[in-house]
């Protein structure tokens, strides 16, 4: 499963996009960190490894619903940041 876990301090979350087992614990051994996502930017800032994502998905790896969403938002902020 492709999905996020929590680091940063109190308060001040930041979040790995990873590739860990789904019963695993939300901050368990993960895989692989494919990304980083961080809200308290303003835009949010992602970071994501797209070929390393689309290979995982390939191998049967579900996205949690959240990595989804910024999956799908991350192509337009990349192809407004490539116009302007």
């Amino acid at each position: 499963m492709i999905r996020l876990a929590r680091v940063g301090a109190r308060k001040q979350p930041h979040y790995r996009v990873v590739v860990i087992e789904k019963d695993r614990a939300r901050n368990g051994r993960s895989v692989e960190v494919v990304g980083t996502y961080n809200p308290r930017t303003n835009p949010a800032t992602v970071d994501l490894k797209r070929d390393r994502i689309d290979y995982w998905v390939g191998n049967g790896a579900q996205l949690s619903d959240r990595v989804g969403k910024l999956l799908a938002q991350a192509p337009a902020a990349a192809e407004t940041a490539t116009a302007a």
